[in-house]
């Protein structure tokens, strides 16, 4: 019985397995400019806090606001247009003198402003995005970074600002491939104390630095402090 007591002991110890992670957010974001334009405002003041429907880049659309009321004053326009040379047609077919020819022109009429006012609307469908674009509101992210300041001038990819979501925090390790099986039926320890949280994620493709490894990660509830080193455990 002594012997059989020795083996159990001995089986649990080799099948533990001890791992140190960084304790990161759950997600962190890159933010880059869709557009191009002149910043002008740049929330200095929440850098390192956490948004609450905050306005954090915010780009020049003067020019575009100025085209979208134009181009909108366009396309009514145009849909006055259509309906009076809609009317024409109308009455053109009603009169037999009028040839084909002349019926065939005045429906072409019709097209080509149906044509133009299918342009109009995906040019207002632009600016619309592109005004949208130019203003960036974050909910509730951490503001970790804000990389352009006021009077920059940014365009399409310029990196503007890095978030991060605390509202979990996230342990990757990497565990040798033999050894994943025996893990999944273990209890996770985290600090050395016995835990609840499960397997988040398995990356079923080894790591390409960690070759012989697959990326294993665990979210945490309720952490307080994070970028810290934490000792995982499975035994």
């Amino acid at each position: 019985m002594r012997y059989l007591l020795v083996f159990f002991i001995s089986a649990n110890f080799v099948f533990a397995s001890v791992f140190y992670a960084k304790l990161e957010p759950i997600n962190s974001y890159k933010i880059k400019s869709n557009v191009s334009g002149k910043v002008i405002f740049s929330n200095e003041d929440i850098e390192g806090k956490k948004a609450n429907n905050s306005l954090i880049i915010e780009l020049d659309s003067y020019v575009d606001r100025i085209d979208l009321k134009q181009t909108q004053n366009k396309l009514e326009s145009v849909n006055s247009m259509i309906e009076i040379e809609n009317k024409n047609y109308g009455r053109m077919k009603r009169v037999s003198s009028k040839s084909d020819f002349e019926k065939d022109n005045q429906k072409l009429k019709v097209i080509n402003l149906q044509t133009t006012k299918a342009d109009i609307k995906i040019k207002i469908a632009n600016l619309k995005d592109s005004i949208k674009n130019k203003k960036l509101i974050e909910k509730n992210n951490y503001i970790y970074n804000i990389n352009v300041k006021k009077d920059d001038y940014v365009t399409p990819g310029t990196l503007l600002y890095e978030a991060k979501d605390l509202s979990k925090g996230k342990l990757e390790i990497f565990v040798p491939i033999d050894d994943i099986e025996k893990i999944k039926s273990k209890d996770i320890y985290i600090d050395d104390k016995k835990s609840d949280i499960k397997i988040a994620k398995i990356y079923d493709v080894a790591d390409s630095e960690h070759i012989s490894s697959y990326k294993i990660e665990l979210h945490l509830s309720n952490v307080k402090k994070f970028s810290r080193l934490v000792k995982v455990e499975f035994k």
